[in-house]
């Protein structure tokens, strides 16, 4: 016999795919990421348990004042004032959200639909600045506003981002003017 008839007569059928180790494999790669997720969500848990001492958050006061400057965007969250990756989670500051920030001479009122809002208040914030980072969020360089405050005995960075971005300079300018102001007149 030739070869290519030796060839032809040797053919056999494609194997046949094993469905049992196929759904093992994919059952297993589930309860992985399943796993993984859980783990994640109970760090979580744990960073706001190691966060408990930092006391509640101030609401906003009846009569706030007159508005000097407001602003939609996104809350990008908050963290240890100097110290970008390190997320405070407690009450809430950890998690995303759209934002609606009013700026008063009472201070700076953040309201967070889907979220706990807060107040803080002028006598606690302590400056103002452009930057390009805090935990998670990265963008280009000024393209985050960064507002520093006193809560308890923290100081605690919180990062916006303005639907607008042309209006993070005129936020920074206000804020420390009126910063400076209030620390002038203790």
């Amino acid at each position: 016999m030739t070869p290519v008839i030796l060839l032809a007569a040797e053919r056999e059928s494609a194997e046949v795919t094993d469905w049992a180790a196929r759904i093992g494999w994919v059952v297993g790669l589930a309860l992985f990421v399943a796993l993984v997720y859980w783990l994640m969500r109970e760090g979580w848990k744990w960073r706001g348990t190691l966060q408990g001492d930092l006391p509640e958050l101030h609401s906003a006061p009846e009569d706030p004042g007159p508005v000097k400057l407001s602003m939609s965007g996104r809350y990008h969250g908050s963290t240890t004032a100097g110290q970008w990756l390190d997320r405070i989670v407690a009450h809430g500051l950890g998690t995303r959200s759209r934002v609606e920030l009013t700026l008063t001479d009472a201070g700076l009122d953040v309201v967070r639909p889907g979220a706990d809002d807060f107040f803080v208040p002028a006598e606690a914030l302590r400056g103002a600045r452009l930057d390009k980072g805090i935990a998670g969020k990265v963008l280009t360089e000024g393209g985050l506003l960064v507002v520093t405050w006193a809560h308890g005995d923290r100081l605690i960075d919180s990062g916006f981002r303005s639907d607008h971005a042309a209006e993070h300079n005129e936020w920074v300018d206000t804020l420390n003017h009126m910063i400076s102001e209030t620390e002038g007149a203790r």
